[in-house]
């Protein structure tokens, strides 16, 4: 039961889309500030590599009125889910995470889509998903979990290969089957295209089975798991913490911004350190973890990691899409400077790196002495879930 209680966080927040070598192909991306009516800032994005290869997981998130512990645990656990695949490889690459994310259940959403909301589809703006994660609200509603699901099966652009590990995890507390679309077909129908499916109850075990959670996953290879909703996440503070969050901020100096659209992502980025770091449950070190790995990708806006593409053209960039430091160099002094960007950051994700690693064992260490043994922590259930899902499809994962 405790493995299985701490599984269902992992379905919160894993929406994960990984993909190897470069960012996805397609047209040059665009991001417009609400509210105002600002120029755009573009950047072509890399041309895909054709032996890519990708995992994808969509979360469904219940946000009806009794979810609020369930939205609690996903802000502090993202982090944890998308750490759990640094150290993995296909092929001998590393994948890069995306996130999609799904609400469900919520009166304030509208009827007539069966009170879904698809909130962001398969992303590698992992900072975007957690400031929509802080964002949501709950509201009592009416749960439709085969809906959701065909939603997703339908709304997102599954990888047509089989080797691609493709996944949905649903979360909730209502009966599985109730709603104007059946769960059995929803869930088929995800099989079919190669995507697995695991339910994640918030309630007692025996309850989810009674009310169709177990027979969903069975129909779509795959799981059935249950988790207490309220159950705080458990936080340990550790020696390492203060370096870790030097070594963060001296990170975030690090990135310099696309136009306009690069300087508000540079406020939002240190919005979700703060808020990490205000959510306990190990959220900020996590996060911080995750920022010094491939994982972190962020070319759409900045331009260190924009000038990594292989395809990348210095003579195109736009005078206004720099920063006022770089507007008064010459070419060969942009990229100087984006080039001592680049190894400042290398150095700061390989001191964060190492401090994270002491701190885990740190934690280990002291879970044990407060007599929580591995299985009551998301990342064992995280590791022993997703990496047994995804080893089927060809990924390895370093051992422990």
């Amino acid at each position: 039961m405790k493995l299985k209680s701490l599984i269902c966080s992992v379905g919160l927040l894993v929406g994960v889309t990984l993909t190897l070598a470069n960012p996805p192909s397609g047209d040059a991306r665009e991001v417009k500030l609400k509210g105002e009516n600002k120029r755009k800032a573009k950047v072509e994005a890399p041309k895909s590599d054709k032996n890519q290869a990708k995992v994808q997981l969509a979360i469904l998130l219940d946000t009806s009125g009794s979810m609020s512990g369930l939205i609690e645990q996903a802000k502090t656990q993202l982090w944890s889910i998308v750490n759990t695949f640094i150290q993995a490889k296909q092929n001998g690459k590393v994948p890069f995470v995306e996130v999609a994310l799904y609400e469900y259940g919520n009166d304030g959403l509208n009827a007539e889509n069966h009170w879904i909301r698809q909130i962001q589809p398969l992303t590698r703006d992992l900072d975007k998903i957690s400031e929509e994660l802080f964002a949501l609200r709950t509201n009592g509603g009416s749960e439709f979990c085969g809906a959701v699901i065909k939603r997703a099966v339908g709304d997102l652009k599954w990888d047509t290969s089989p080797n691609t590990y493709k996944a949905i995890f649903v979360a909730g507390n209502e009966p599985f089957n109730q709603g104007p679309v059946d769960p059995a077909s929803s869930c088929r129908e995800a099989i079919g295209n190669g995507v697995i499916v695991n339910s994640i109850h918030c309630g007692a075990e025996q309850v989810g089975i009674n009310t169709g959670w177990k027979a969903g996953p069975l129909l779509a290879d795959g799981k059935y798991l249950v988790i207490d909703h309220n159950k705080a996440v458990v936080h340990v503070d550790a020696p390492q913490d203060k370096e870790i969050l030097k070594w963060n901020t001296r990170l975030n100096g690090t990135y310099v911004p696309i136009g306009q659209i690069g300087e508000r992502r540079i406020e939002i980025q240190q919005a979700q350190d703060e808020l990490a770091e205000g959510a306990k449950g190990n959220a900020i070190q996590s996060r911080a973890q995750t920022k010094a790995s491939a994982n972190y990708w962020n070319g759409n806006w900045d331009w260190v990691d924009a000038c990594k593409a292989k395809d990348f053209d210095w003579s195109k960039i736009k005078e206004e899409d720099l920063p006022e430091q770089m507007k008064k160099m010459t070419l060969a002094q942009r990229k100087a400077h984006i080039a001592t960007k680049r190894e400042e950051r290398q150095k700061c994700q390989k001191k964060i790196t190492e401090l994270t690693k002491s701190r885990g064992e740190f934690v280990k260490a002291k879970l044990k002495e407060m007599g929580e043994d591995g299985e009551d922590t998301l990342n064992a259930v995280v590791v022993q879930t997703v990496r047994q899902q995804a080893e089927a499809n060809g990924y390895a994962f370093e051992k422990e």
